[in-house]
């Protein structure tokens, strides 16, 4: 599992997909969001708006993702 740190209180996770170069663009991220290939906290996520706060997780392809907070 590789952990995605931001600083923000939360990350779209349309952007989360982005930022983590599991996706080229924001339309590749929109497709797999749309079409069900994306979970969230372990529950297929077809909203691409959705915020992630720290704690959250992430899974597409053979790829999981944990958001936490950056705290620099």
């Amino acid at each position: 599992m590789e952990t995605i740190y931001i600083e923000t209180e939360y990350i779209k996770l349309d952007a989360l997909l982005k930022f983590a170069s599991l996706v080229g663009t924001g339309g590749e991220a929109k497709y797999v969001i749309a079409e069900g290939m994306v979970k969230v906290n372990g529950e297929v996520c077809t909203a691409r708006g959705k915020k992630l706060r720290p704690g959250d997780t992430v899974e597409f392809d053979r790829f999981r993702l944990k958001v936490d907070r950056n705290e620099a």
